[in-house]
């Protein structure tokens, strides 16, 4: 492929400063290495820290991921592929510096599973859910022992609760505007 064997060309050198001053040069024939606001060359990414997304937990969800319960597994079979309601689910998405279980953005709707752990967290979740709420989702809570007993019933409750919610931006074929 043409292009990829080249090598990266050297970062533009800033300009001499303003005033006639002259630029000391370093024995090459170069300006003294200055700083400079992107990142080096060498990675698409660039290297530092993003303070806007510092706070936000991504690597504990992409393990959250990778290690559901069998609660969180079962559910997840019956939400995925767009099953309820027609609405489109991702598993343990980052909100802010909180992770939820399910949510359906185009909804906002967040489907949490607990455990007999949220028990003894009761102060937290409570938090937590009024930090996802002042964001506009909704959020409803089941308890493992549900989704595994009596996972229909699961599935009509979050169903019953996105028909309830319209879609934060509904299209124009919805509205009838076309």
């Amino acid at each position: 492929m043409r292009g990829f064997d080249r090598e990266r060309s050297p970062l533009p050198q800033p300009l001499p400063p303003a005033g006639g001053e002259p630029v000391a040069l370093n024995g090459e024939n170069r300006p003294p290495p200055q700083t400079h606001p992107l990142p080096q060359a060498g990675g698409d990414r660039g290297e530092g820290p993003r303070p806007f997304r510092e706070n936000r937990p991504t690597r504990e969800a992409r393990e959250l991921r990778l290690n559901p319960t069998d609660a969180e597994r079962r559910l997840w079979r019956a939400l995925s592929r767009r099953q309820v309601a027609g609405a489109r689910f991702n598993r343990q998405v980052p909100i802010g510096p909180y992770i939820a279980d399910f949510a359906a953005r185009s909804k906002k709707l967040i489907v949490e599973v607990d455990g007999g752990q949220h028990d003894e967290r009761a102060t937290y979740d409570e938090a937590r859910t009024r930090y996802l709420e002042a964001q506009g989702w909704r959020v409803i809570r089941f308890w493992n022992n549900d989704v595994l007993g009596n996972l229909e019933g699961v599935v009509a409750t979050i169903e019953r609760a996105l028909v309830e919610r319209p879609s934060p931006s509904p299209s124009r074929l919805r509205e009838g505007s076309l």
